[in-house]
Formats: C-alpha cells, structure tokens, sequence
C-alpha cells in the first residue's frame, strides 16, 4: 500500500507539473513570447477601403430625371442626375443677348472713330486751305500798301486824282479787312481740328470701355453656359454607384448628397499596435482573410505606413490632467496595396473587415535587419 501510494503520488505531481507547462506555454503562445515569438504580425482591426466619391449638384433647381439605379455601373461622364433647366437655358440666352447688344455698342464706336477721323482729315484740308486764302490776302495786302504808296506822291503833285488816289485807299483798307477775315478763318479752321482730335480721343476711350463691356458680357455667358451643363450632373469617374438617394422631383442645393461613386481602386488599411510595427516596413508580403469570402486568402504587401496613430487624427484629443496615469497602446494604420492577378480580389468592397497578417523577417527597403 506504501509503494503504490508513492506511485499514484509521483504521478499526480508528474500530471500537475505537466499541466502547468501546458497553460504556461499556450499562454505565452497567445501572447507570442519567447520561445513562439515570430515575425508575423496579425490584427483584426483591418478594412478595405477605397476612395468613394460624393456626388453632389453645383448649381440648385427640381430634380427632372434620375438615370440610375442602386449599385450600377457608371463610365466617367455618364450624366447621373438631370435637373430642370429651363432657367439657366433663359438666362444663358438673357446673356448672349447682352453680349449681341454690346457688341453693337463696340462697333458703332469703330464706325464713330472713322467718322472722327475723317473729319479730322477734312479739318486738314480745310487748314490748308484757310492757310493759302490767308497767304492771297496777303499777298494782296502788299499789292494795296504798295499802290497807296505810289498814289500819295503822285496826288501831291497832280499827276494823280484825288478820286483815283481814295479808291486806291480803299482798296488797301478791303486789303487790311481780307487778311483778318482770312486769319480768322484759319483759326477757326484749327480750332476744328482740335475738337475733332478730341473727339476721337473721347471715341477711343469710351472704344476701350465698351470694350471691356464685351469681355464682361462674354464672361457671363460662359457662366451663363457652365451653370447650364451643372444641371446635368455627371459621374466624375468610373466605378459603382452607391445608393441612390435622389428622388424625382427633390429640390437640391449645391452641396446636397445625391449618391456615391465607389470607384475600382481598393486596398487595405491595417491597424497595428505601435509595438507590432517596430519591425515593419514598405515592401514586406501580407495576407490577409477575408469574413465575406469565406475566409478566403488574398496577398499584397505593405505600401507605406501613417505618419501618425489614429489618435492624433482625432477631433477630441486625449489629455490626462487628473495625475493617473495607464499606458494604453495606440494604434497605427498601415495601408496594404492588393496584389494583382487575384481573381477574388474583384469581389472586395470597401468597408469589408479583414484578418491581415505581415511577414516582418523579410528584409525591405527601410526595415531594420
């Protein structure tokens, strides 16, 4: 009875020391320490993601037709939603016909800077014309000095008329009146001329106004024309549409959600804890699994890691100011491009929850050795 109590002793130590051995071990298994410590590091706080695009009106009006359904797909410039235009279409044409009448405005300015011109020629010739009346009156004003001249002496002597001597007076004084008429009318002339070169100074200036009369109402019907095609809004790329929540006949301002544009382009953004990245770097494989394929396994590798965690992100940032402290391990996101060539991968949908896991032994570009 001794012997076989000892033995039934040293067996139950033996069960118990094994036991012991089992929870030690599968607990630091759980917690991957040493001696099962390995360079694969997995999280579960993983989703794809994609870069889905809100449609939203630019100009507002009713909703005339809505020429989409949930989940189709759209080509980039596909029109998606069509609002009623018939205001933009008047407005546009309220524009077009501000531009005709401007541009009316302009040319009568080139047909008023010709008629300016011309009569500032016209001044010229008129110039030259009161220039050379001026020069015979002159002329003919010497011609009278100098026969007043000859007749005073021969009158002296009676050799000439007293009669003959007062009309050759007279002639001289029509002369003297001539050449101020003339002169006069020289100036008069010049005179024109200045008014017409400002006139057509006035022209060219109010030209150069009206001018930019024009570009102001060409500018408005291009705006006039881009408020226009904003009533047909259109698919900014190619991809899925979402869910539909435009309805017929829903007034929509610019800004309003109409629907999404989920676009073909995916990947995934991990969320390790700040200790699983010490390892981690651009380049190195990744699988991840994923819950809507059935636990399906995919590959990519790691294209580049946030320069922040997740809580600086954050719109309310954690401050501790009561004096206790608990170290909480953050979080950093880590984006995973998709390998190509993955039949499965076409059925991804951004939003899906994943498994990933990162080989962190393999050597990359920025990896510690």
């Amino acid at each position: 009875m001794s012997f076989l109590s000892k033995t039934l002793r040293a067996r139950s130590t033996w069960v118990v020391l094994i036991a012991t051995l089992l929870c030690v071990g599968l607990v630091l298994y759980a917690w991957r320490l040493p001696p099962f410590r390995t360079g694969t590091e997995t999280t579960e706080n993983a989703y794809v993601r994609g870069m889905v695009t809100i449609v939203a009106p630019k100009v507002d009006g009713y909703v005339a037709e809505v020429t989409v359904q949930d989940y189709m797909a759209v080509k980039a410039g596909d029109v998606l939603v069509k609002l009623d235009d018939r205001i933009y279409r008047q407005r546009l044409e309220q524009a077009r016909s501000a531009l005709a009448a401007q541009e009316a405005n302009l040319a009568n300015t080139a047909q008023a800077r010709a008629a300016r011109e011309a009569a500032i020629g016209s001044s010229q010739a008129q110039i030259a014309s009161a220039q050379a009346q001026l020069m015979n009156a002159r002329a003919q004003l010497a011609r009278a000095q100098a026969d007043m001249r000859r007749a005073t002496p021969l009158a002296q002597d009676g050799s000439l008329s007293q009669r003959e001597r007062d009309q050759t007076e007279a002639a001289l004084h029509q002369a003297e009146a001539t050449v101020k008429q003339a002169e006069a009318a020289a100036l008069q002339t010049q005179a024109g001329k200045a008014v017409a070169t400002q006139d057509l100074r006035t022209v060219v200036v109010n030209r150069d106004a009206v001018g930019a009369a024009v570009e102001s109402a060409r500018a408005a019907v291009r705006l006039a024309q881009i408020d226009l095609d904003n009533t047909q809004i259109r698919a900014p790329r190619d991809g899925h549409v979402g869910e539909v929540g435009v309805k017929l006949g829903q007034y929509v301002t610019p800004g309003t959600q109409l629907m999404a544009v989920v676009p073909a382009q995916i990947w995934i953004v991990a969320n390790f804890k700040e200790a699983q990245t010490a390892r981690m770097a651009p380049g190195q494989p990744a699988r991840f699994h994923v819950d809507a394929l059935a636990d399906a396994q995919l590959t990519g590798h790691v294209e580049r890691l946030s320069p922040a965690t997740g809580s600086e992100f954050s719109v309310i940032k954690q401050d501790n100011a009561t004096g206790n402290f608990t170290k909480i391990p953050q979080r950093l996101a880590v984006r995973i491009a998709i390998d190509a060539d993955q039949p499965l991968a076409q059925r991804l949908r951004p939003g899906m929850s994943v498994v990933v896991k990162v080989d962190t032994d393999v050597r990359a570009e920025g990896s510690r050795p």
